[in-house]
């Protein structure tokens, strides 16, 4: 298989295949980011012959009859048919619609099992599409995009340059419920600064009441000096809120959210793994984020927040 430096996806991406089709990200000036520094480059998309020779290796582990054998005897586990692709780099829903609709025709030919195709894409990657577009990637296979919004608070988007702004994330992820295109949140936690959590929380819980995000992933903003934000810090431009109220500003978005959905603080940036579903499990949620804030002290979730050598 292709893969080219640090393959990044969402915890709840661990049983899909991952294939490479871009790697880097086009947008590439988020201050906070430093997951694609290890690339020579910022963006590269793959050549379809490389995506293709991935596809007939996949297909071959799958359907190899001395593969399966060999496992048996191995004790190894059996290899399973794949029912989801998941299409790695920053942004792979960028690619215009031709393209991915020629990749998910690959897909099914070499793996017809495949059930839906996931990636990862920008806000600004579904403006580049039209109406039909969107609607012929949702009949090829297109489905659980996850979108890294960070947040609802202008101001925040702004200063790190996001690229984009509250009212294009209600434009169009309202298009992708249109198409039938189901999606997923990354909310950044701490994104706003210190003192501005809350606030930043509350934007955000407006903007996602009125969208229909299956899941809302909160990771929480580790500053790395390699960072374009570690400068600015030094420059005194923008402060670092604290972990305590990092944990403050998820109770007020779990509290405010009046949409069905699955809330997951997962991955490694979150000190404390939570997980529910919204509104069922709201005030077991609530009971866990109170324990943490009345229980944990500052300075061991900060020591944890040091110990991150990379996300």
């Amino acid at each position: 298989m292709h893969y080219t430096g640090t393959i990044w996806r969402p915890p709840y991406e661990a049983g899909a295949l991952l294939l490479e089709v871009t790697a880097g990200c086009t947008h590439h000036r988020c201050k906070f980011c430093t997951l694609y520094g290890d690339l020579p480059f910022s963006f590269r998309m793959s050549p379809l012959e490389d995506v293709e020779s991935d596809l007939r290796e996949a297909q071959m582990r799958c359907t190899d009859p001395l593969g399966a054998l060999s496992a048996r005897l191995q004790g190894l586990p059996e290899t399973v048919q794949v029912r989801r692709v998941f299409l790695t780099g920053a942004n792979p829903f960028v690619l215009k619609a031709g393209r991915l609709l020629e990749i998910a025709g690959l897909i099914r030919r070499y793996l017809p099992s495949v059930e839906t195709i996931g990636c990862f894409g920008r806000i600004t990657d579904v403006g580049l599409k039209s109406g039909a577009e969107l609607t012929a990637l949702r009949e090829a296979g297109f489905d659980g995009l996850t979108l890294g919004i960070e947040t609802g608070d202008d101001a925040a988007l702004a200063f790190m340059n996001k690229g984009y702004g509250a009212e294009d994330i209600l434009r169009q992820c309202r298009r992708l419920d249109e198409a039938g295109i189901r999606y997923s949140f990354f909310y950044l936690a701490g994104i706003s600064g210190a003192g501005k959590g809350t606030a930043g929380a509350r934007a955000t819980v407006e903007l996602c009441n009125q969208l229909h995000p299956m899941r809302i992933g909160v990771n929480m903003l580790t500053v790395y000096p390699d960072s374009e934000l570690y400068r600015e810090i030094q420059r005194g431009n923008w402060q670092e809120a604290g972990e305590l109220e990092k944990y403050r500003e998820m109770r007020v978005l779990v509290d405010g959210l009046r949409i069905p959905v699955e809330f997951a603080a997962l991955g490694a940036s979150n000190a404390v793994p939570l997980w529910g579903k919204l509104p069922e499990e709201r005030e077991s949620l609530l009971g866990a984020l109170d324990g943490i804030l009345s229980g944990v002290e500052e300075g061991r979730l900060r020591e944890y927040r040091r110990s991150l050598p990379h996300l």
